[in-house]
């Protein structure tokens, strides 16, 4: 079985495949002051919990955009899962061509989300990932990965309201029956996720118009993308587990099988 990784700003997700079929998923938040030992129980502990050996873990591989946590998560795999993890870096044989100024500057994450797009949706194909921060990635027909947007993300935007206007409070971030919002909360909420909402819509108009792929597929993935998806017919498909089927993908490209 394969272990996969996903190391993210806020949280860590993780997946164990048998072949291609997702066996489990977990997620964990992302602290840096965890040490092997506690990375390696607390994989440990999830896998056992459902009812998934430790021995049963043939490979890992992982991809991280918090170098930080990085020592004491490997070590903390190679302890307690007897495994020498894989780690996405630039150089890693993808699938995807990263035709952009500075190729090293983009994140394993983004390449990891634009293999899953590709491979499994096709091309061309913008990428939209709503997590810490939101990105737009646009992948060619022929896998060239040309260009990428980023943006606040959602959760980042509301805490900038509750932290720095004394007076709003911290809410829970989901879409409010009416844009007419009638109290502070709700109106939170309306700017907050219409606001998204009517950013994503304008930047997937604007990709097409100036790549001029009108007929691009548009994946989006990530914790709170599931809200703007429902609200929008100009995302395709959302997939939830992008990630963690990108990350099995580059292993199969690694291993040398598809």
């Amino acid at each position: 079985m394969l272990l996969v990784v996903d190391v993210g700003n806020t949280n860590i997700t993780l997946g164990v495949f048998r072949e291609e079929g997702l066996e489990a998923s977990f997620r964990l938040t992302t602290k840096i002051s965890r040490t092997s030992d506690e990375y390696g129980m607390l994989l440990c502990s999830l896998l056992e919990h459902r009812k998934i050996l430790v021995s049963d873990i043939d490979a890992v591989i992982v991809s991280s955009v918090v170098p930080a946590i990085m020592y004491s998560f490997i070590n903390g795999v190679k302890k307690y899962l007897g495994q020498v993890p894989y780690e996405v870096k630039p150089g890693t044989k993808t699938g995807i061509k990263i035709v952009t100024a500075n190729p090293y500057e983009i994140g394993s994450d983004r390449i990891v989300d634009a293999v899953g797009a590709y491979e499994l949706y096709g091309g061309p194909v913008l990428v939209i990932d709503f997590g810490t921060a939101t990105t737009y990635d646009v992948i060619t027909e022929d896998g060239k990965f040309i260009a990428g947007i980023t943006s606040p993300g959602i959760r980042i935007s509301a805490k900038a309201l509750w932290q720095d206007a004394a007076r709003l409070p911290e809410i829970e971030i989901r879409k409010p029956e009416s844009i007419l919002a009638k109290d502070t909360i709700q109106s939170m909420q309306a700017g907050l996720v219409y606001g998204a909402i009517g950013q994503t819509e304008y930047i997937i108009e604007k990709v097409k118009e100036e790549t001029g792929f009108t007929d691009m597929k548009v994946v989006a993935t990530g914790g709170l993308g599931k809200i703007i998806a429902e609200e929008t017919e100009k995302i395709t498909v959302y997939d939830p587990n992008l990630t963690l089927n990108g990350l099995r993908l580059i292993y199969g490209k690694i291993a040398g099988r598809k």
